[in-house]
């Protein structure tokens, strides 16, 4: 099992749309990269107002292989390009084993 973890940090002025993250952008990134060997996700939202981020999405993957096959996906860029739709901050992204 392979994670690739997506943190979003709470900058000055950052918005972001927990509903639409969680029921539309998760479920695209399944639609997406489900073929290539994403097992599931899940958003993790900070308790404390103080947290450096705002959120932290754990995609799962069958292996560390499936991580470089789902960023290979023809629509790759459609998941990339949604992410406007719910933040205005770059996300970082970190494969874990």
């Amino acid at each position: 099992m392979a994670k690739l973890v997506v943190t979003y940090p709470a900058d000055a002025g950052a918005r972001f749309d927990r509903d639409y993250y969680v029921n539309v952008h998760l479920p695209l990134c399944q639609q997406h990269f489900g073929p290539a060997g994403m097992t599931g996700g899940e958003a993790l939202f900070p308790l404390a107002d103080d947290s450096p981020f705002l959120c932290v999405g754990i995609l799962s993957f069958a292996d560390p292989a499936a991580i470089g096959a789902a960023m290979a996906v023809p629509g790759v860029g459609e998941v990339f390009a949604d992410i406007a739709n719910f933040t205005n901050v770059q996300p970082t992204a970190t494969a874990m084993a």
